[in-house]
């Protein structure tokens, strides 16, 4: 029974900054905007949060620094893609490549420094009950502000006026501005919350899953997130429920590593990025559903009239 929770407990743990930012990325991508700088974003998050942390010594400004460090780099993303319309693509890569770069460079001073870990909540009586006491009442904070997320995210999407406005935005930008919606501060808006969402996941790797700073540190979980997206056809419970499948994914490898399944461990490692690929193939060959849940004006550029 220990073992199973334990389990659960790392699942949880590994699935949180995926679902984190996923779900950033998904209102992104509803407003219709492809962000391909997630993994720079979450990245510098990371480095960020874990220099704020060590130099303040509280995990909570760390946390701070790394949701606006990711505003600011999606805020530049922002400014290129909408203001001076360039390729989405290019961009996003180009900021990721950016992202890695100066993450290397800013955290090559705190290599093996210990970091500032979150503390986890204990409630009393509530964390001691069997299996689910750990796994609910015992996580740290940005476990259960990433299920707040999904909440949020899903209510003001589907609930609310202003989540109608956005998804308009990415079906068809064009008849939203006919209409008088005002689509690139709209835009604007939901790549900075993007940027925030994988800034923040970034800290959740410096902050909760390895305290002593390592270089990259997100092992190239933005592009498993930013595949999330598509496997959840761009709904937030099924980001949830892919967060934890891909999450499983990355815990089952490492235990069977540590179990000594005759199986190359770089073969064992990969699991996650190769789930990730099959999946993504098979949700491709139903283009019918596909297409029906894409936002129409996905990566276009929209240029007001003047």
């Amino acid at each position: 029974m220990e073992t199973f929770e334990l389990v659960l407990l790392t699942i949880a743990t590994a699935a949180t900054p995926l679902l984190i930012a996923a779900t950033g990325e998904l209102v992104v991508e509803r407003a219709g905007v492809l962000n391909l700088g997630v993994e720079g974003m979450m990245i510098m998050g990371a480095v960020s949060g874990f220099a704020a942390a060590y130099m303040t010594g509280s995990p909570w400004l760390g946390l701070i620094a790394s949701i606006l460090v990711g505003a600011a780099f999606s805020l530049l993303f922002a400014f290129l893609t909408l203001t001076l319309v360039t390729n989405q693509v290019a961009t996003g890569l180009a900021l990721t490549l950016l992202g890695l770069g100066l993450s290397g460079m800013i955290g090559e001073a705190f290599v093996g420094l210990p970091g500032v870990k979150m503390a986890v909540l204990d409630i009393p009586w509530l964390s001691d009950l069997p299996l689910v006491g750990r796994l609910v009442f015992g996580q740290d904070p940005i476990f259960y502000i990433s299920i707040l997320l999904v909440f949020g995210v899903s209510w003001f999407l589907f609930r609310t006026r202003a989540g109608l406005t956005l998804r308009s935005v990415g079906d068809s930008h064009k008849s939203a501005h006919a209409l008088g919606i005002k689509v690139i501060p709209i835009r604007y808006a939901a790549v900075v919350f993007g940027g925030a969402c994988a800034g923040m996941a970034g800290g959740d790797f410096a902050l909760v899953l390895v305290p002593p700073w390592v270089g990259g540190v997100d092992a190239g979980r933005g592009w498993i997130a930013l595949a999330l997206v598509v496997f959840a056809s761009w709904r937030p419970w099924r980001v949830l429920a892919g967060a934890y499948l891909f999450g499983g994914v990355s815990i089952g490898q490492l235990h069977a590593q540590a179990l000594g399944v005759g199986i190359p461990s770089q073969l064992l490692s990969s699991l996650p990025y190769l789930a990730t690929v099959i999946v993504l193939v098979l949700i491709s060959r139903n283009r019918r559903l596909t297409m029906m849940n894409t936002p129409a004006s996905l990566g276009q550029p929209f240029v007001p009239d003047r």
